[in-house]
């Protein structure tokens, strides 16, 4: 297929089709469209920014203006990607067509969701949270859907909407049209196909894991507390816009605030920040008012932004499958793009099942793989119990002993009276003393604090002065016998 006009599409979407200048279909809308059109269900399979989108909005569309009652649904694993299926949507001018729709997002008014629910919206592009919330409270009904789309169906099942996708399918009649659209395909994908497909037409485009080809990517090696220095050299370095990924939302805001402190113009975006917020700085990312974005993995998937030249992983991804959608995001429409990577000590382990994954015959550098240890098995060292034994029982002889210091030790116990416990009387405080002619004596005024910082006054001369000692009594070291 050269050229949109050669499908059987209605007129009203070729005029849509041509007005918003899609002339030439890449290979995927090549191969799924006119599947599509045939009413079969697809199990698509393709790398993020070869044109999915746009393979299941055409036959959707075209199958919505030859049934006047049917309705359609897709949805996405995140806003930003739903956003953007939706513009997509309203690019065919869907309005001038005569199909309502709705955007069943979170962050967004509920509303405005419900107004335009009520218009009779045809074409239902939402979250699975968002659109379970509208079938809760009975402001959705799906019971005419015809046209099911499930796009970067593996990304959902990463974030845990398995559940909630099913509680949605229980409300679509059993006879409608499915596709499933992936860019890699674990098992949890084929076994999603096999419960909710019917005889799907496998279609794939390019590997099912690889990044796409034109994509340089590199490795650079460092310590955890140097990658914020070499970021700053690569941000030097390089032209053009620049999408950074991080691991967590905190980190992100952290790296955005030392970025703009250093002069970059940087922005953050995480699932922290409410809708509106988002918008705006994808917006500000898309018209070049920051050249930097921090992204946490949310953004890794459903962004559309063509001018994105480079991609830097300041650090690795939490699943392996996610590290093909963070590069995809450079390297779009068929032109080059550069993917640096930071890999840091601890990171060894994740990098190998990531190789392991691009490449399935790769083979980590590991502990079987080094030189001199490759093929080749430790001997056994023989095990003579009895032996073993003996040469424990030489150490303890006398002639191994050291004898000086135990007999020091034993001289020290002996002799030494620090060792005994002693009945020395207690230090009395500052100014008290045993002297008879002292008594008399006025306590100075200037008297020091004992050991514990207490200070002793002594203002009841009475107290003192009438006080004898025994003519018997005697200061008299006490010591064990």
């Amino acid at each position: 297929m050269m050229n949109f006009s050669e499908l059987p599409l209605e007129n009203k979407l070729k005029n849509s089709i041509k007005f918003a200048d899609f002339t030439t279909p890449t290979p995927i809308q090549s191969k799924s469209i006119p599947i599509s059109l045939t009413g079969r269900d697809i199990l698509g399979t393709a790398q993020t920014g070869t044109g999915k989108t746009l393979a299941f909005t055409i036959p959707m569309i075209n199958k919505l203006i030859l049934d006047k009652n049917a309705m359609a649904l897709i949805i996405c694993p995140t806003r930003e990607l739903a956003s953007q299926v939706m513009q997509t949507v309203l690019k065919l001018n869907v309005r001038e067509i005569g199909i309502g729709n709705a955007l069943l997002i979170g962050g967004e008014s509920m509303q405005k969701q419900l107004k335009k629910l009520k218009k009779r919206a045809r074409i239902i592009v939402g979250t699975p949270g968002r659109i379970n919330d509208h079938l809760k409270r009975q402001s959705l009904n799906l019971s005419k859907v015809s046209y099911l789309v499930l796009d970067e169906t593996d990304r959902m099942l990463d974030m845990g909407f398995t559940p909630q996708i099913e509680l949605i399918l229980k409300f679509v009649p059993k006879d409608h049209q499915t596709l499933l659209f992936s860019a890699t395909l674990p098992n949890n994908i084929l076994r999603i196909s096999e419960k909710y497909l019917q005889n799907p037409e496998r279609v794939a485009v390019g590997s099912l894991s690889s990044p796409i080809e034109k994509i340089k990517q590199e490795t650079f090696q460092i310590s955890q507390d140097k990658k914020y220095h070499e970021l700053i050299n690569q941000l030097v370095e390089r032209n053009g816009s620049i999408l950074v990924f991080v691991k967590t939302k905190h980190g992100a805001d952290k790296i955005v605030k030392r970025l703009k402190y250093d002069g970059h113009s940087a922005d953050a975006i995480h699932g922290n920040l409410r809708q509106s917020k988002r918008d705006r700085v994808i917006n500000g990312f898309r018209n070049g008012k920051s050249r930097i974005l921090v992204a946490t993995d949310v953004a890794a998937r459903g962004l559309d932004i063509p001018l994105i030249q480079h991609v830097i992983n300041y650090d690795l991804p939490q699943v392996p499958e996610d590290y093909i959608h963070r590069i995809g995001r450079t390297g779009r429409a068929g032109k080059e793009g550069s993917a640096l990577t930071f890999l840091t000590p601890s990171d060894r382990s994740m990098w190998n099942s990531i190789s392991r994954l691009i490449d399935p015959n790769f083979k980590p550098a590991g502990s079987n793989q080094r030189k001199g240890f490759k093929d080749k098995k430790r001997p056994k060292a023989k095990f003579n119990k009895k032996k073993k034994f003996r040469d424990n029982k030489k150490f303890f002889k006398k002639d191994n002993l050291n004898k000086t210091d135990f007999r020091s030790k034993k001289k020290y116990f002996k002799n030494d009276e620090s060792s005994k416990p002693s009945f020395k009387r207690k230090k009395k405080p500052t100014g008290y003393t045993n002297n008879p002619k002292y008594f008399d004596k006025k306590p100075s005024n200037n008297s020091s604090p004992d050991s514990n910082g207490k200070k002793f006054k002594f203002n009841n001369k009475k107290k003192f002065k009438n006080r004898k000692r025994p003519n018997n009594f005697s200061f008299k070291k006490f010591r064990r016998k």
